[in-house]
């Protein structure tokens, strides 16, 4: 295994980790009374605003080519209406069910790869793509007959879809910039369609009411936004995006630990089984020869 692929491996799975920490920081931000568009509002214009510290202290420009303004200005869009459709979907069902959902993302992806760039998928990506989806179902299967609200499960399936697009887009674009260049302008585009959003939904933007919701707002900003985002570019680019896709099985077994750990939920039987299954797809994944 090349250094680079070591290297893309460690990224991928920090990234699924901070992102796996999204409700975390949208729930108790919902409990403090904020809105959708005020939490992701504040969530990404924060981290712009850091990422544009950083790029200042480093002496980083931002000027891009015509060809780099369009693939970023693609990733903005696609990254915001994401981000949106997930979190509106928050409000709709419970994390952990919209969280099992979004993790189709990495079929998605591999089916996109196949079909539309002729990417070879290997009998290792397909009992990956297995492994994970039966750990995710297992971890999150209640056992309930209820029935889930229809758009919840369309708009989770949307921030799927798009996100599957935002990685191939990151590993296919072939672009030379830094990754707090592109999250520069990725940030950007999320902090703007949110105002769009907030003035088309007729919502008022809503500062967060007390220091805790900040902390949220801020963990937002850093963990699975600046983070996340940058980590998730060197996966993409060094071991590809299916493999990047199916690492991100490591999302939902996050949501767990945090449920487990912050909130006393039960560590049952059912919860081995399903974090055996998800780490051996990840294993099988990192540990696949390159071709």
């Amino acid at each position: 295994m090349n250094r680079k692929k070591i290297i893309g491996s460690i990224c991928g799975i920090l990234a699924a980790v901070c992102y796996g920490t999204n409700p975390l920081g949208a729930l108790n931000l919902y409990a403090e009374g904020m809105g959708t568009n005020s939490v992701l509002f504040y969530r990404f214009g924060l981290a712009w605003l850091i990422v544009a510290i950083v790029m200042m202290i480093r002496r980083e420009s931002v000027k891009v080519t015509p060809r780099e303004f369009a693939v970023v200005s693609a990733l903005g869009g696609l990254f915001t209406f994401s981000s949106l459709t997930l979190y509106v979907s928050f409000t709709m069902m419970a994390a952990g069910v919209a969280s099992t959902i979004l993790f189709t993302y990495p079929v998605m992806t591999a089916v996109i790869m196949s079909t539309v760039f002729k990417e070879r998928i290997t009998w290792q990506t397909v009992v990956a793509l297995v492994l994970s989806l039966a750990g995710v179902m297992t971890l999150y299967w209640s056992g309930t007959s209820g029935t889930l609200p229809i758009w919840g499960v369309v708009l989770v399936l949307i921030s799927a879809l798009t996100y599957a697009l935002y990685i191939i887009v990151v590993d296919r674009s072939d672009i030379h910039m830094s990754s707090f260049k592109i999250n520069f302008y990725v940030l950007f585009y999320c902090t703007l369609g949110m105002v769009i959003y907030s003035l088309v939904s007729e919502q008022a933007l809503m500062l967060p009411p007390t220091g805790r919701a900040w902390f949220f707002v801020g963990w937002l900003a850093i963990v699975p936004a600046i983070m996340a985002l940058s980590l998730m570019v060197y996966s993409a680019k060094y071991i590809g995006s299916t493999a990047t896709a199916i690492i991100g099985a490591l999302e939902p077994l996050t949501a767990v630990a945090i449920g487990i750990g912050l909130f006393g939920e039960p560590f049952t039987m059912q919860l081995v089984i399903g974090i055996i299954l998800i780490l051996a797809a990840v294993a099988l994944t990192i540990a696949k020869k390159e071709r």
